[in-house]
């Protein structure tokens, strides 16, 4: 059982982050230089992919797949701490492998570094938005009604594309793998520590006010 949860959420952030960076490669490609058109695509191929996979992992290991989702069940008290660190283990490990995928495809160096600069108070602000907006739709779709999760999920991400400044990445597992790709989707490694901590900081704000608005029955650790 164990097992299978941690293959899990390595495969799910392994095909994750290979539609984030592969269709914003192909994305870029086709668009001819318009940025609207590319973030387009980028936007409608993430939240496609969300949707499928956490209808197929969701009953395996509840489809984090990302280490700031893993925080909100831990600090919910519905996963134990070392299963949550294990979880962000193999999350992190799925995503650096979900790039170096779709660099292959694309016929890219497999390990690059980006150098797009991604910082600023207005970016680190909406990374805090972007992940607190994503753990309240997880926490409250699974309080009102946990079938809809998957499109919640895909819905409030695909928003995030185009109502943050940021393009919503929400996920520090994501943005330690896109760090690794110098393309539409990339970020520079020195701005990744900043956007990781606005992240968590948004996955504890969205725990704190789902704690007080929702109903909850924490249940034993998993």
């Amino acid at each position: 059982m164990l097992a299978r949860k941690l293959a899990a959420e390595g495969l799910g952030t392994l095909l994750l982050v290979a539609t984030v960076v592969g269709s914003g490669i192909m994305a870029e490609t086709l668009a001819g230089g318009n940025l609207a058109v590319a973030l387009l695509g980028n936007t409608i191929a993430t939240g496609a992919i969300l949707y499928v996979l956490i209808t197929m992992l969701g009953p395996v290991s509840g489809a984090h797949f990302n280490p700031a989702v893993t925080l909100a069940f831990l600090l919910r008290k519905e996963i134990a701490p070392l299963l949550a660190c294990a979880f962000v283990a193999v999350q992190c490990a799925g995503g650096v492998a979900g790039t170096v995928l779709a660099h292959a495809m694309f016929e890219q160096p497999l390990i690059q570094q980006s150098l797009t600069v991604r910082t600023g108070a207005g970016q680190w602000l909406s990374e805090g938005v972007a992940t607190f907006a994503l753990v309240l739709t997880i926490l409250g779709t699974l309080a009102a009604r946990p079938s809809a999760v998957p499109s919640a999920v895909a819905l409030v991400i695909t928003a995030g594309y185009w109502f943050t400044a940021s393009t919503s990445f929400a996920n520090p597992a994501v943005a330690i793998a896109r760090s690794l790709s110098d393309t539409f989707s990339g970020i520079a490694p020195a701005d990744v520590a900043a956007f990781i901590a606005a992240q968590c900081l948004g996955a504890v704000a969205a725990w704190l006010v789902a704690h007080s608005v929702f109903d909850w029955k924490a249940q034993a650790p998993s």
